[in-house]
């Protein structure tokens, strides 16, 4: 059980909720901490002051003041006008995830929403109800309102959900769990939609899966070095240290262990004197894009542990503040520079692969084909990584230098952080594809070369890509063939990257 407190949600947290099934509950401090925040608002209305979202209108209506008997109609009327995002669905571990933040950010204390509302967004976690939610919509600022409506709608009773396999309408799985909807008083649904859980679930799901794919491309990369007899003078430590860089200091490190008993690496001056820079510079380039994963991760883990609503209660609600906590531009930033750090581990994973299959480049059977001409063999393997590659520059352009003007020009300036983690996302199935077809060619490679002489590790690799595909030993539907592989890699179990000493 992981206990939410609003303070210290971690990466490694959400992993276990969301791919280990792991429940969560709420501390008692941090419920204690919303129902004192709850009572401000309560006195708010009873008092008729004037703030923002509890007695008044929302965004450029923010000047309109509401009855106290229409508290009700205001909160549903807002969730019902804002639920119209468009588009495919999020995953459903992304709408998971989605849930939970929105539920750790409440409990910090300042939105002033009643714990019920609270525990009906754990039971939404826990019971693996999860909200149906398009993806297209939000702009990133006044919080991801578009898709947050959708997940509040389902705790009112509204929409549909994804519940034992099936999509559904919500009521239809509260009454097989037993549990009822909620009715929003002042400020709950503003609370609920006014925030960056759209963006940072993304963020969070595409990190998580980004970070796997960066572990597995340094020992794909390590079993081409040994299909083209790579040189390993180029990974040695003082290299490394020479330049400085944590990251890539230990992704040399990574490589030289994956092939420390390798029969199949070569030394300067025995093959050639060095090598391209697809091999040579793994550790520069690959370590670079780790220097962007950590700056992401943190980004995400702050964000994560953020009150990101509007306005907020402060003193017992003595003090409350409209600011901008729900803009979205530092995980608007951290998505685009996500992007573009997976986006070239595919670019250089492709050159590696134009190096495994072309005879001027190797000595290697030409496109690695088990019987030239007759057989194509890896040929148009290389043409889908180099289209996927090509897609992948197209969703790196930066969503967050974008911004359009909303609400009557109230909120003229906006974040697109939520574009940014959906091509994210996107970049990141095309890189595992691109890896995947790496793969693919590398196992190929050192069959030629003769599997009996790799690095153990490399060799587990090979045995379990192996398992998803098998030899070519003759031209088939190579397309089933990366599809098996990819999936076989987003599939890998923490404990067979635990085995190469890859995760500790």
């Amino acid at each position: 059980m992981i206990t939410l407190t609003g303070q210290n949600l971690t990466l490694e947290q959400m992993k276990e909720v969301l791919y280990e099934n792991q429940k969560v509950s709420a501390s008692l401090s941090s419920m204690k901490a919303a129902a004192k925040s709850r009572e401000a608002v309560e006195k708010i209305v009873s008092e008729s002051r004037v703030v923002y979202g509890i007695t008044t209108g929302f965004g450029k209506f923010s000047d309109v003041l509401i009855d106290k008997e229409n508290v009700q109609d205001l909160q549903l009327n807002l969730i019902r006008s804002h639920a119209c995002g468009v588009g495919e669905p999020f995953p459903e571990i992304v709408a998971k995830a989605m849930v939970l933040l929105r539920a750790n950010a409440l409990l910090k204390g300042y939105s002033g929403i009643r714990p019920l509302v609270i525990e009906r967004l754990i039971d939404l976690v826990n019971k693996n109800i999860i909200p149906v939610i398009p993806q297209q919509g939000s702009l990133g600022a006044s919080g991801d309102l578009a898709p947050l409506s959708h997940l509040a709608l389902v705790l009112i009773g509204e929409g549909e959900v994804f519940y034992k396999g099936y999509r559904i309408d919500s009521l239809e799985a509260f009454q097989q769990e037993g549990i009822f909807p909620v009715t929003l008083e002042a400020k709950e649904g503003l609370a609920l939609i006014n925030g960056t859980q759209a963006m940072t679930a993304m963020g969070v799901v595409g990190y998580l899966e980004a970070e796997q794919l960066a572990f597995q491309s340094e020992l794909i990369s390590s079993m081409t070095i040994e299909g083209l007899n790579g040189i390993m003078d180029a990974f040695t430590e003082e290299v490394h240290i020479a330049r400085g860089y944590k990251q890539q200091i230990e992704t040399a490190a990574r490589i030289r262990e994956y092939l420390s008993d390798s029969l199949l690496t070569t030394i300067q001056g025995e093959l050639r004197v060095q090598d391209a820079y697809s091999l040579r510079c793994i550790p520069q380039v690959h370590g670079a894009t780790w220097q962007a994963l950590d700056y992401v991760k943190e980004k995400l883990e702050i964000e994560m542990n953020s009150a990101t609503d509007n306005p907020l209660i402060f003193d017992d609600g003595d003090t409350v503040i409209s600011g901008g906590n729900f803009h979205g531009q530092p995980i608007a930033f951290a998505m685009d520079f996500m992007k573009i750090a997976v986006a070239e581990m595919a670019n250089i994973s492709e050159r590696r692969i134009e190096r495994l299959i072309n005879p001027q480049l190797n000595d290697l059977p030409p496109f690695l084909s088990p019987e030239q001409g007759l057989q194509s063999g890896a040929m148009i393997m290389q043409y889908v990584a180099a289209s996927l590659v090509s897609e992948n520059k197209t969703l790196a352009h930066p969503a967050s230098v974008d911004s359009i003007p909303s609400s009557a020009n109230q909120e003229d300036h906006v974040s697109m952080g939520t574009i940014a983690s959906r091509h994210a996302y996107q970049i990141i199935q095309n890189t595992r594809r691109v890896l995947a077809i790496e793969l693919i060619c590398a196992m190929q490679a050192v069959e030629y070369r003769g599997v009996e002489k790799m690095a153990s590790k490399t060799r587990l690799l090979y045995d379990k890509g192996r398992e998803m595909v098998p030899s070519i030993t003759k031209d088939r539907i190579f397309s089933k063939d990366i599809e098996k592989a990819a999936d076989g890699l987003k599939k890998m179990k923490l404990q067979f990257l635990r085995q190469l000493d890859i995760l500790k």
